[in-house]
């Protein structure tokens, strides 16, 4: 279990992770959501030791990882995988990890068969490789050491479909099996179809985090008008968040009876109202990281005063 509990960093005054708290089970695949910047990847630099927090505690069963004896035993890790050694080649990559976690040089072979690099790939010098191959290379180092938890950002970067599926797969099963996966990715479908929780991350602080099933059913309203612009203004008005979702379409937090009625007493007409069910993670996750986004309410609404609503 991946525990973080008040976790914060702050640099000469600004805050990139911010009083966040969440854990990661076992049997299950967390998906660490953001946009860009949001502070993903210094939570999982402070998760393995790379970055120090200014306060808070990030555990893995309950130690830090610096305190882990032999480390790639109980966490695989893969944060940067153009970060390998680039004058070695994969086969010599995996035999360093393999020595320093004490594992019989057989292991070697085994997990490059895992991964699917072939013979020859093995033996070439990293510098040759592809970034899908470095990803494979990064996910045999992390899983080597047959780990109970597994810390992964981005880790379908450079990979093709089939490669994709495999790496869904293969989480897939580890999870299965009792193991714990913390998953940062910015490919969204493909965190819907193997997460079973998720944590959202803005500007810094937790804004979401649940299942899967219960944040996506917590999608609100959608309405649609032919002023956009009076019908956000009118939300505004009554206290309602709203974000942009489509043409002339709003995303709002807020039941559809109550939204017709404030539209009605505005004296607004809608072209559309209804729930927003199965919107699906995109829409969920650009709402809830609305005021991160370069897209949020406030440009849609400047766009429609030029002219183009957005």
């Amino acid at each position: 279990m991946i525990t973080v509990q008040s976790l914060t960093k702050t640099y000469a005054g600004f805050t990139a992770v911010d009083d966040v708290s969440f854990t990661a089970e076992p049997g299950r695949v967390t998906g660490f959501l953001g946009p860009n910047g949001a502070g993903k990847s210094t939570t999982l630099r402070m998760l393995v030791g790379l970055t120090t927090p200014t306060s808070g505690s990030a555990t893995i069963d309950g130690h830090r990882y610096a305190d882990l004896p032999n480390p790639g035993r109980d966490v695989g890790v893969l944060l940067d995988a153009s970060a390998q050694h680039a004058g070695r080649t994969g086969r010599e990559i995996l035999r360093v990890a393999a020595a320093t976690m004490g594992l019989p040089a057989t292991s070697v072979d085994e997990m490059l068969e895992r991964v699917s690099l072939t013979p020859t790939e093995a033996n070439r010098r990293v510098r040759h490789y592809s970034l899908g191959m470095r990803q494979r290379l990064g996910i045999a180092t992390a899983l080597i050491g047959d780990p109970r938890v597994l810390i992964l950002d981005e880790p379908a970067n450079g990979l093709d479909p089939a490669g994709i599926r495999w790496m869904r797969d293969l989480l897939r099963d580890y999870a299965n099996r009792g193991g714990t996966v913390l998953l940062s990715s910015h490919l969204l479908h493909e965190i819907e179809v193997i997460a079973d929780d998720l944590v959202v991350i803005g500007r810094g602080r937790i804004v979401a985090h649940g299942t899967k099933e219960e944040l996506l059913e917590a999608a609100g309203t959608v309405v649609r008008a032919d002023s956009v612009i009076r019908l956000a203004d009118a939300l505004h008005a009554a206290g309602i968040h709203a974000t942009a979702y489509a043409d002339r379409a709003l995303r709002v937090d807020a039941e559809p009876g109550h939204v017709g009625r404030v539209a009605h007493t505005a004296d607004i007409p809608l072209t559309e109202l209804r729930a927003a069910d199965g919107a699906g993670l995109e829409e969920m996750f650009l709402e809830l990281t609305a005021d991160t986004q370069r897209e949020d309410l406030s440009r849609t609404t400047r766009d429609a005063r030029e002219g183009a609503v957005a």
